[in-house]
């Protein structure tokens, strides 16, 4: 009987093993904003094929390192700092030209102003204060709280929205959000106060780049439709990064 219960112990921590390394590792990076932390590990422990790990600022810098970056699969980008080192601004980039996937969420879009490169990592940009390009003044961007939004799923076909239908949550919205004409949209929204594009993909050297603006917190987090993309996309630019 000792034999059999140590067996059935051993057959079920090479099982659970076995099942997380089959897992997607997910490296979430946070800091330079504050956000309800309760929900939103409650909503990561909910994805499922998902393992997770929370980095702060300014440890984060650390994991763009070749060595630590091996350790995870995804970069998830959830932070908001204003200001990045040279050497991790570097690191960043070598990072995605070798072909890490990103999936960046919501107020990320706010981090490091004054570093233009970040903005076309990124595939876009909220505006902490006006700019003029070319002539042209660009306000400042806007954000409304509590706000009940509706989306419009652009392409059902394409992976990130696979299977989706337009849906509504209560979260916040961006206005005047700078979008790079180069993306491809994955979601719109006519609700008053938002920008037209809400969330989009775009390729970055080797790395496979998906945005996602709305994630302010549980209106958002809680929504089955939010969750079901938030997996796709992770699984996605996982797949797609890494080749030219």
């Amino acid at each position: 009987m000792r034999c059999l219960a140590w067996m059935v112990l051993i057959c079920a921590v090479t099982a659970a093993r076995a099942d997380d390394a089959a897992k997607i590792r997910c490296l979430v990076v946070t800091g330079g904003h504050d956000f309800e932390r309760g929900p939103f590990a409650a909503m990561w422990d909910a994805l499922p094929g998902i393992a997770w790990r929370e980095v702060r600022h300014p440890h984060a810098y650390a994991e763009f390192k070749p060595e630590a970056a091996a350790t995870w699969d995804v970069l998830v980008l959830y932070d908001m700092p204003q200001t990045i080192p040279d050497e991790a601004k570097a690191d960043l980039v070598a990072l995605l030209r070798a072909g890490k996937g990103v999936l960046a969420l919501h107020h990320c879009s706010g981090s490091y102003p004054h570093w233009d490169e970040y903005e076309t990592i990124l595939g876009g940009r909220y505006l902490m204060a006006p700019r003029t390009v070319d002539g042209v003044v660009q306000p400042a961007s806007t954000y409304h709280e509590g706000i009940d939004i509706a989306v419009h799923v652009v392409s059902p076909d394409q992976p990130v929205t696979k299977g989706l239908t337009d849906f509504g949550y209560h979260d916040e919205v961006y206005g005047h959000m700078q979008v790079s004409p180069d993306v491809t949209p994955l979601l719109t929204c006519a609700t008053e106060g938002s920008s037209p594009t809400v969330a989009w993909t775009h390729r970055y050297g080797r790395s496979q780049i998906v945005y996602i603006q709305p994630g302010h917190g549980p209106g958002a987090w809680g929504c089955p439709s939010y969750r079901q993309m938030l997996s796709q996309a992770i699984a996605w630019v996982r797949t797609e990064s890494g080749h030219d």
